[in-house]
């Protein structure tokens, strides 16, 4: 079972998803036109979605060519992009590297983009193995963030805290803030946000080897090495601000934004994209605390964004005519001229712009081990086609096994505490009979599964049903 399965039971139960939103998704017109090309976009946030088709106009400028955009809620569009994938999807949509795109690439829902990649310059071979696939380059990078513990500098300053190098220190500023009356940042209505914490603590406490092998289903869930990461992470529960199963990684930003919360484990956008364009320099971070000094901050979260094209496009040819101005250095200069947020992954790009923060990430990210990408591998892939269990530890200690559908009555989890107590192992797969789909993104299937009906009703996949939440990087 992944780890997107392990923490999802603390997101709030939901119906089933209507076929309306289930095809939200999905392209919107017949399509097929010689010079146009249909784009799914997942990018709904104000910030994002103007500087998409920014890049958009200046191809179409360029090339006489059209793209009709087809914008999709961000979660709710990667809930059913696998559905949608075996429809009637849009030529080209936006997606992400690694793991993610390899599970289209298994069931033969993605289009060879090796002739593409012929034309390009200034990418690194990590990311053309990114971009890879059984020898094949499927996917074309646009930009990557990084993880990290953001805050307000000016916060820090009037309250005179310091950023945290290691765990002790970390946990020492948050008790700091809590008597200050200032709580930690948290949110997991979306069904992610929580997994950049376990993945750094992972990573900080059980090194860079162990966590890509856990995610690969390599290492057991029920290890104790895992168990630890949640021990350690009760550490930090007692601080953060209450009602996180309520809360989108939206409103946590505008937490920080507004000084109502001190300090969030996020990703480069997230705060960012909260932020007015004149409070951006005010925005800091520092890398998540070292734990265990053999492994030291080696390691960096740093999700890659980009395009794929699908099987079922209607226009092939128009879809790689994107993609070949979409990879190019002028392309991604553009889209971060209109969304600071992110870092350029062409090395031609021009850098001479970047603001303070963009400057930090990408040094940040230059100086350590990255994490190909956020929340992966497990979250796609044969591997995560897993039956739900999770692992609830009662008073006396002992793990005690529960169906999904009674981890938050058991934990009592209105406020998200639950996380401390929860982790998962890896199940025998989904019955032939499951009809619910895995797309590979860490978003997807982030509800509690519903609780098992009387009769011959054929039940939701083990792993997780649908709903509507909101974006992840």
């Amino acid at each position: 079972m992944s780890r997107r399965s392990l923490l999802r039971g603390t997101a709030a139960g939901a119906g089933a998803v209507t076929l309306p939103a289930l095809l939200a998704a999905c392209g919107e017109k017949p399509g097929g036109k010689k010079n146009e090309a249909t784009m799914g976009s997942n990018s709904s946030d104000a910030v994002p979605k103007k500087a998409f088709q920014d890049a958009f106009d200046a191809y179409e400028k360029k090339t006489g060519k059209t793209v009709q955009v087809h914008t999709t809620e961000h979660n709710e569009f990667q809930q059913n992009i696998t559905r949608c994938l075996r429809a009637t999807p849009d030529d080209v949509f936006m997606w992400f590297a690694g793991y993610r795109m390899q599970y289209f690439a298994e069931k033969g829902l993605l289009v060879d983009n090796r002739d593409v990649w012929k034309g390009f310059s200034g990418f690194s071979q990590a990311l053309k193995g990114q971009s890879t696939h059984a020898g094949k380059q499927y996917f074309v990078p646009y930009y990557y963030y990084p993880w990290a513990v953001f805050h307000r500098k000016s916060f820090f300053e009037k309250h005179g805290y310091e950023q945290a190098k290691n765990w002790g220190d970390f946990i020492a500023l948050a008790r700091t803030m809590h008597k200050d009356g200032i709580p930690v940042a948290f949110c997991d209505k979306d069904g992610w946000p929580a997994m950049g914490t376990f993945d750094y603590i992972n990573l900080r406490l059980n090194g860079y080897d162990f966590h890509k092998a856990l995610m690969a289903g390599e290492e057991s869930w029920t290890d104790n090495k895992v168990k630890k990461v949640f021990d350690l992470w009760r550490e930090l529960m007692p601080y953060y601000q209450k009602g996180a199963l309520g809360r989108t990684w939206e409103e946590a930003g505008q937490g920080l934004q507004r000084r109502k919360t001190g300090m969030a484990v996020f990703g480069m956008p997230h705060p960012g994209q909260q932020f007015p364009a004149d409070e951006r320099d005010d925005i800091d971070f520092f890398a998540f605390p070292e734990i265990d000094s053999a492994y030291g901050q080696d390691a960096v979260e740093a999700p890659i964004d980009g395009f794929l094209i699908a099987k079922k496009a209607k226009n092939v040819d128009a879809g790689k005519g994107l993609l070949k101005w979409l990879g190019t250095p002028e392309a991604e200069e553009i889209y971060l001229k209109g969304d600071p947020n992110n870092v350029a992954v062409n090395d031609r790009a021009d850098t001479s712009g970047y603001s303070a923060l963009q400057k930090k990430s990408a040094d940040l990210a230059g100086r350590r081990r990255f994490t190909f990408p956020l929340f992966a591998p497990g979250d796609g892939g044969s591997r995560s086609r897993a039956r739900r269990t999770h692992v609830v530890r009662n008073p006396s200690g002992r793990p005690r096994v529960l169906p999904g559908h009674l981890v938050r009555a058991q934990a009592g989890d209105t406020e998200g505490q639950g996380l401390q107590t929860r982790f998962a192992r890896r199940g025998p797969a989904c019955p032939s009979a499951c009809r619910s789909t895995h797309p590979s993104s860490g978003a997807a299937d982030t509800a509690a599964p519903r609780p098992p009906r009387s009769g011959p009703v054929q039940q939701p996949c083990p792993s997780g049903t649908r709903r509507r939440g909101t974006k992840e990087p």
